[in-house]
């Protein structure tokens, strides 16, 4: 019965509506495109490059194993995979060899290396036996024969502009050599740049001994049982390799090609899910505020259907399908807009270096179907929430209540407002135990999302209380401020309407910006203390580097750094590897406990304080190409953010990754000037010298530049909402602006009125905002930190948060008004 009516009124009131389809539709793309980065987190695979024409490709074990016991004794088995390539024996090769399913072998070696204007990140030497894995041919030249001969990939050889017949520095790990090109391929990779050696001259700058990275296998007839084989080969005695060799098929070559994609894989399904999470949380609570006021708006109109004998029953049955066909119509268009909106973000993400470029976007109807779902249930929901009292009142008094719109908040509601305090404040206490990046920012934006839900339920007394003080000095202004403190005082819910989603906005953007500035500058400032060498020479840097270096009169200590990552079971541990040889000379990590100088060889380390470590705790560790180690802690730091969770000796570390190029060179060199360490690097081009002050000022965060994109597009979402509710709650004015010009108000004091109001709840909401980001961000930096740094908040920084909302808000406002005026004068 009361279907018709909600055809009628979504027909005839377009305008209340509008507000409530923009709120619907961007929360559906939003929860869209972060579904879209957790499905290619989940179902994505990398497709192979360099193992392209290989069918079957041998590397070794890539995951590290753990054996979980759970409860009654049951065991599971957990793994994660590594962050570097395993190698194999190469004599693994000549088994595979021989056996009759096999028609032909091939191995593959790689090191890391660097031609001039071409990637930084993603360049590798390789033999060139192990072209024949990929399906590049020689479009030019001849395949290299002799020491310093190589063929370039043809994408690398455009990068660099280098052809055959050119010659160029390379740098690898060893040292800077100048290389010949006698030949390019006819076809280049995309993700990566690949230099081809000759294959005895590869193996020895690879570094590995009777190792190889892979071994690819090419079947003589059908390809499943040559895998069958060669499966059956590891599972014997006869292959005397522990752990067994792994068999790669199908887009599992891919995986072993890139092992940082599984990686990626895990950052996009936790930043889909975590940001997916928050959106949803966001985009109810920002709908619910916009029913909210447009159920207000329409009190009129309920009363009179419950004064002509309508139940209450049948208007929330009618605001209900009003709110699922505008629902419907916002979340379908909404979740298809969400699709470009995920590739957009997966795009970012890529060229930020977040995740790899062969780990492609999966656009999938999943995202979709649980978007609208998701946005039709948060519209009917916050639709019948908001109408509930609405229709409960009795039909005698629905006309006297309609005009009256007293700001009431039920106990229920009230109820709910409390337990969202106590939840936003135990999650902001916990803040103070948690010390880890992963750990904290899921509760420190929860935690700002439950204060903002208890500040939305308990809206109408915190505008009341609002009104009261602002309302002083609001009647110094005779005629707009008078105006606007009445106006405020007779309508909170429509000011609490209005100030959610201001609050919710300047609290989220400065708890994205300041949780980045506030670790950020705490790690600037422990590395800034902790680094006391007089230069810094990187990036990349070769180990002749070095030894140029050491061989400058008056150097006194070079430590080379290098930073990878550990795991200790499978929780990973940012390290730092260094040369332990006078490291008291360039590095203070704020020991607390033991000596560095004690940090002799690869069986002993250094561990940040906090982690459940102590002086002679053993530690068990898999290095970054899966090989178990084994050391004994011999001293405690404090300064964690700027050196990470561990510090290893240099060649334990340097030994284990794909790139043993060092990060930087700290040198201690008392009354050295520059030019001397200039001149003795003039046969490394392209390596920089800074002083320790210069370095700490170039430092990077990654993490950060995720919070800006991932998060930012929450703060964009709630400036949209901000946008549309003041668009709202002003367009409805029309009759009161009309009557205020009736009773002699100018236009310019109804404007005046309005900016009063408005500057008001910009008052009103930086307040609260701010007031919910301090009060989180100061528990996450003392947690972050342990209590050794407190919130960094940039003046200016701050002031474009601040004066961002307001000149929103005053736009948001100064456009609907117009349009309001000038039909109130119409109406009137």
């Amino acid at each position: 019965m009361m279907l018709p009516f909600a055809v009628a009124t979504l027909r005839h009131r377009k305008g209340g509506f509008i507000g409530a389809l923009v709120a619907l539709f961007c929360a559906a793309a939003l929860v869209s495109g972060c579904g879209t980065l957790l499905v290619t987190g989940i179902l994505g695979s990398v497709k192979p490059e360099r193992f392209a024409a290989a069918p079957i490709v041998v590397t070794g074990d890539q995951d590290v194993h753990m054996v979980e016991i759970k409860g009654k004794g049951k065991e599971k088995d957990k793994e994660k995979a590594s962050t570097d390539h395993a190698w194999v024996s190469a004599a693994l090769a000549d088994q595979i060899r021989g056996l009759s399913s096999v028609k032909a072998v091939a191995t593959e070696v790689m090191f890391a290396a660097y031609l001039p204007g071409g990637p930084t990140n993603g360049s590798f030497g390789h033999g060139w036996e192990s072209a024949s894995l990929s399906t590049l041919t020689l479009a030019s030249g001849r395949a290299p024969a002799a020491p310093g001969e190589v063929v370039l990939d043809a994408s690398t050889a455009a990068k660099t502009n280098l052809h055959v017949g050119s010659t160029a520095p390379l740098r690898t790990a060893r040292g800077t050599m100048p290389v010949h090109v006698v030949g390019v391929t006819s076809q280049g990779f995309a993700s990566q740049a690949a230099i081809y050696f000759d294959t005895t001259e590869a193996r020895q700058l690879a570094g590995h001994d009777g190792l190889v990275d892979a071994i690819g296998v090419f079947p003589a007839a059908d390809p499943g049982s040559t895998e069958k084989d060669v499966k059956a080969l590891f599972s014997s005695a006869a292959a005397g390799v522990v752990p067994a060799p792994v068999v790669h098929t199908g887009d599992s070559r891919g995986a072993a090609e890139f092992p940082d994609s599984a990686d990626a894989s895990v950052r996009l399904i936790s930043m889909g899910a975590v940001l997916g999470g928050t959106s949803l949380i966001v985009a109810i609570l920002v709908v619910v505020g916009t029913f909210a006021l447009s159920i207000q708006q329409r009190q009129q109109e309920i009363a009179v259907l419950r004064a002509v004998a309508a139940t209450g029953k049948q208007v929330r049955k009618m605001i209900g399908g009003e709110a699922l066909a505008v629902g419907l119509t916002a979340g379908v268009a909404g979740a298809l807009a969400g699709l470009p909106l995920g590739s957009w973000l997966h795009g970012e993400f890529v060229s930020l270096n977040i995740i790899p470029a062969n780990v492609p976007v999966v656009l999938s109807v999943f995202p979709v179907a649980a978007s609208v779902v998701a946005t039709v249930a948060a519209g009917w929901a916050a639709a019948r929430i908001s109408a509930r009292r609405a229709t409960r009142i009795r039909p005698v008094e629905a006309l006297g209540e309609a005009e009256m719109k007293p700001p009431r908040v039920s106990f229920v509601r009230a109820l709910f407002g409390v337990l969202a305090i106590a939840g936003a404040t135990v999650l902001t206490a916990l803040l103070t135990i948690l010390h880890s990046d992963a750990a904290s920012t899921p509760v420190c934006f929860n935690a700002v999302l439950l204060w903002c839900v208890a500040l939305a339920l308990l809206g109408p007394w915190v505008a009341r209380v609002a009104v009261a003080v602002l309302g002083v000095p609001l009647r110094l202004s005779r005629v707009g401020g008078y105006l606007a403190a009445n106006n405020l005082r007779a309508a909170a819910p429509r000011l609490a309407s209005v100030i959610t989603p201001l609050t919710l906005m300047t609290a989220m953007a400065c708890t994205i910006l300041f949780s980045q500035t506030s670790v950020a500058d705490a790690a600037s400032a422990q590395r800034a203390a902790g680094n006391v060498a007089d230069y810094v020479v990187g990036s990349k840097v070769p180990a002749s580097a070095a030894a140029e270096v050491k061989a400058v009169p008056g150097v006194r200590t070079v430590t080379e750094v290098l930073h990878a990552t550990v795991r200790t079971g499978l929780n990973d541990r940012n390290v730092l590897g260094v040369t332990p040889a006078g490291l008291a000379d360039t590095l203070d990590l704020g020991v607390t406990a033991g000596s560095v100088a004690q940090l002799t060889g690869q069986d002993t380390a250094a561990a940040a304080y906090g982690q459940g470590f102590h002086v002679g705790s053993q530690v068990s560790m898999t290095l970054p190409d899966g090989t178990p180690a084994h050391v004994t802690i011999v001293a405690i730091y404090s300064r964690q953010l700027g050196f990470g969770d561990l510090v290893l000796a240099h060649d334990l570390v340097a030994a284990h990754v794909d790139v043993p190029l060092d990060d930087e060179l700290l040198v201690k060199a008392p009354g050295v000037q520059r030019a001397a360490l200039v001149g003795a690097l003039k046969a490394e081009p392209g390596l920089g010298i800074q002083d320790r002050v210069q370095a700490q000022s170039t430092s990077n965060d990654a993490g950060a530049k995720i919070g800006y994109v991932t998060l930012g597009l929450i703060v964009a979402f709630t400036a949209i909402a901000v946008v549309n509710t003041l668009a709202m709650s002003i367009s409805d004015r029309g009759r009161e602006f009309a009557a205020l010009r009736l009773t002699g108000a100018t236009r310019r004091q109804v404007q005046r009125m309005l900016g009063w109001e408005t500057a008001a709840a910009v008052v009103v909401a930086a307040g609260l905002g701010l007031a919910v980001a301090t009060a989180v961000l100061t528990t996450y930096a003392s947690g972050m930190t342990r209590g050794t740094a407190g919130v960094s908040m940039p003046p200016t920084t701050l002031a474009v948060v601040i004066g961002g909302g307001a000149a929103l808000a005053g736009l948001a406002t100064w456009v609907p008004a117009r349009a309001a005026l000038a039909a109130g004068l119409r109406e009137g």
